[in-house]
This record gives structure tokens, C-alpha cells and sequence, in this order.
């Protein structure tokens, strides 16, 4: 793929700091989303969205840190550690620390294995028949969630809104002229112009609906301002576990005896075995982008070291444990701009931005439609990404075939293996249908890889 400007290239601070800003909208809505979903499901208030926010971003330096600057991607809050998140929030802030150790600590032991073991056997184990079509279903296991922020149905009382579809539709429309029809200058941040386009056309919607009275169409959460003040300390995990939210939560730190800790073990560290596979799906679909091979170098073992300590320090600050995010990778392949400079600014921004409230406010105000028409270009190029690999696969060959439709199937049909405590999703679960597939029946792209 052509960048603008490659991993280690630097483009100037003016473009830069537009750039890094494209990338904090990009990752924003999920790494925001997590806390907000787990505090709801929860009944809790022990998780923060700015200290999510300032979190991933300090966990994403570690993650650059560790990978030698290589690696051009942005660590932000894990959707699939939303089920383990919910049960810890019973043993408080420190139960919720704990949890993000315990899966940051699998990550570091299977880092630590890799760097003694190589990772030749990743390339044999995961050729491109394979990895290919689990990279598309990642971005296809997206689209519901895309659909879902457009469609807004908590809007109406038939839990539809045509409008919010509409501006949705406008915000994908936008972006994608910006990207194609756009100045050199425009195309490099079209995330940014779809997003400021899509919410003024919203805000107008709103200040008519306020003036006629009809509350469907106050789209933009103007509420979101009340009590609004200049600078606002998060509501960081590491104060909650000494006791600084005491009053405010209650008895905020329950753990009483071990048997609560191996609950809180066995709550995370099968989740992050299971994550594994996306790990190294994620790396694998950005060094397609970049032209580099990252499992090689800076090599697997220091992109797990990363995500599993970035995991820990991000939830040392906002209890969420990251990932590598399918957001920030579809960023880079759409803007062209690869430069880790630009993926250090972005944490830099999150961390200033978690402590400005006005832009605390304004995130939380942007309509949700506005939000899935943006994602249907970062999670419509993430799945493009992953047919992409697909061509020099020879799908007239059954033995290809069969292990792209049993990947596509399985994932897409929501197939997930429950066993005991621990659930393997579905990509983890598609991904394990493919490799057995090929490792049995195509014993012939095995020896390729080989070679």
C-alpha cells in the first residue's frame, strides 16, 4: 500500500498534530465505549471515560516503547474484556487492577515462550489462506456495531430514526469525498472533516428540534455541557484502590481472601489466551499496510510484551485493559500517513485531553449516527485489508476453499465455544476452524510456507 509518509518519517508539526488529532476521533468512540457499557451492565460507577482515555494513552507509549518505535498503532480499551470487567467490578478498583495484571501477565508469558521458541512457526501456522479471511472478520464482526450506532434505536418509539440514518449515510459520504475527491491536504484527514461536517448538519437538526419541540430531532446531547469546567482530574483506578472514591462509591475494594483472587484470574487470564489470535491478526493486517513484516521485527514477542504491559499500565490509570485497534490500523491504511510520530502525539493528546473537560464534553456529545458512518470506512478498509491477502490464494483450489468458508461461516454465524469459565469467541473460534482445516487437508500451502 502507498504512504504519504512511512513508519519512521516525520511529517511536519502542523500536519502532524492534524493527524494525530484524525486518530484520537478514530479510536475514541470504542475506547470510551468500554467504561460506559461495563458501568451500566454493572450497576457501578468504578470505571472512568476520561481515565480510559488518559490510560491508553500512557499504554500505548509503553507499547511503542517496547516495539522500538516499529509499529504504528494506537492501544485502546478492550471490547473483549467487557464480560470479566463487569464481574471484577464486585471486588472494586483493586479487583478491576488485578484482573488487567492477570491478563497482561499471559501476554508476557507467551511473549517471553515466543522469544525462546522464534516465530517461524506463526508463518507456517498462519499463512496468508488463513489469516486473510480472519482479518476480513474482524472488520465484518464490526459492521452490527456500525449499523447499530447509525440506526440509533433508542431514538423513537419504534426504535427507529430515519434521520439519524441520514446522517450517518452523510457522514460516510462526506469522509469518502474528502478521501477521494478532496486536496492533497484534505485526503490526508478525512475522518475529521466527516466528523465536524456530519455533527454541524446535526446541530442545526437539533436547535430546530429545540425551537419546534420535537425532541427527534435533538440529535447532538447538548446536556452533555451542563456543570462543564475548564480542567476536571479523571477518576483514575490507582486513587480508587487507596480509598480516594470512598465516599463518593462506597466500600470500593472487597477482595477478602485468595479464593476472590483466582476468581479474578480465572475471570481474565482465559480471555487474553483467547485474544491471542486477534493479537497477532491485527499485526499481521498492518504490516500488509506498511510493508513490513512485525511479527519478525520488532517481532512478536515485543508486540505481546507491549499489549500485555500496555494493558496493565492503561488500567493503572483507567481500569480498561487495551488492544491493538482495528480503528487506528484502518486510520493509517485511509490517510497513508504511517509515521509512529504521529501514534505518539495521539497518546499525548488523549492524556492532556482526559484533564480538558470541553473536549470530554464534545465527545459525549457527538450523536452516535455520526459515529457508525465513520466506521463503516474504518471497519469496511480493515475487512478490504483481509481480502487483499487473499490474492495470490488460488480459491479454485477446494483445499483453499474450504478453509476460507469454514473462517467466513463460523465467524460471520457468531459460532463461540463455552467451555467451563471460559468462552472463546468467535474469531478466536473461526481461527481455530481454519488452522485445523489447513493444517489437515492443505498440507500443500503448508510446505510453501516452508519454503
Amino acid at each position: 500500500m502507498k504512504l504519504v509518509y512511512d513508519v519512521h518519517e516525520r511529517p511536519p508539526l502542523k500536519k502532524n498534530l492534524v493527524f494525530a488529532f484524525q486518530q484520537v476521533l478514530a479510536i475514541m468512540a470504542a475506547t470510551i465505549l468500554v467504561p460506559i457499557l461495563v458501568n451500566s451492565m454493572s450497576g457501578t460507577s468504578y470505571l472512568s471515560q476520561p481515565a480510559a482515555l488518559c490510560g491508553a494513552g500512557f499504554g500505548t507509549l509503553y507499547y511503542l516503547l517496547v516495539t522500538k518505535r516499529k509499529s504504528p498503532v494506537f492501544l485502546g480499551s478492550s471490547f473483549a474484556f467487557i464480560s470479566p470487567l463487569i464481574g471484577a467490578t464486585s471486588f472494586g478498583f483493586l479487583g478491576i487492577f488485578l484482573g488487567a495484571v492477570f491478563a497482561g501477565s499471559v501476554y508476557l508469558a507467551i511473549s517471553i515462550a515466543i522469544k525462546k521458541t522464534g516465530t517461524n512457526w506463526v508463518n507456517k501456522l498462519l499463512p496468508p489462506v488463513v489469516i486473510g479471511p480472519t482479518v476480513a472478520l474482524i472488520g465484518l464482526s464490526l459492521c452490527g456495531s456500525a449499523v447499530t450506532n447509525i440506526t440509533n434505536t433508542n431514538v423513537g418509539p419504534d426504535g427507529y430514526s430515519l434521520l439519524h440514518i441520514f446522517i450517518g449515510i452523510f457522514a460516510f459520504m462526506v469522509t469518502v469525498w474528502a478521501s477521494v475527491k478532496g486536496s492533497k491536504s484534505i485526503q490526508m484527514i478525512p475522518f475529521i472533516i466527516g466528523v465536524l461536517a456530519a455533527y454541524a448538519l446535526s446541530l442545526v437538526f437539533t436547535l430546530i428540534g429545540k425551537l419546534v419541540g420535537n425532541e427527534a430531532m435533538q440529535m447532538v446531547n447538548l446536556a452533555a455541557f451542563d456543570n462543564m469546567t475548564l480542567f476536571k482530574v479523571p477518576q483514575f483506578t490507582f486513587l480508587g484502590m487507596f480509598g480516594v472514591y470512598d465516599e463518593k462509591l462506597g466500600d470500593v475494594n472487597t477482595i477478602k481472601n485468595m479464593g476472590d483472587i483466582l476468581n479474578i484470574f480465572m475471570l481474565f487470564a482465559p480471555v487474553a489466551f483467547v485474544t491471542l489470535a486477534e493479537h497477532i491478526a491485527d499485526h499481521k493486517n498492518l504490516s500488509t499496510i506498511i510493508g513490513h513484516d512485525l511479527i519478525t521485527d520488532p517481532g512478536l514477542d515485543r508486540t505481546l510484551n507491549g499489549d500485555g504491559v500496555g494493558s496493565i499500565v492503561g488500567s493503572f490509570f483507567g481500569g480498561c485493559p487495551n488492544t491493538t485497534y482495528g480503528e487506528s490500523v484502518g486510520c493509517v491504511a485511509i490517510s497513508g500517513c504511517a509515521s509512529v510520530s504521529t501514534i505518539i502525539i495521539t497518546s499525548i493528546y488523549c492524556i492532556v485531553l482526559s484533564f480538558f473537560d470541553p473536549f470530554v464534553c464534545f465527545v459525549n456529545s457527538i450523536p452516535s449516527s455520526v459515529i457508525g458512518g465513520i466506521c463503516i470506512a474504518l471497519y469496511g478498509f480493515i475487512a478490504v485489508s483481509g481480502l487483499k491477502m487473499l490474492q495470490p490464494v488460488d480459491l479454485n483450489d477446494n483445499r483453499n476453499l474450504f478453509v476460507v468458508a469454514g473462517i467466513l461461516v463460523t465467524g460471520i454465524g457468531g459460532l463461540t465455544l463455552n467451555i467451563g469459565v471460559i468462552q472463546i469467541s468467535s474469531i478466536a473460534t473461526a481461527l481455530i476452524v481454519g488452522i485445523l482445516v489447513n493444517t489437515l487437508f492443505n498440507r500443500q500451502t503448508v510446505k510453501m510456507e516452508e519454503k
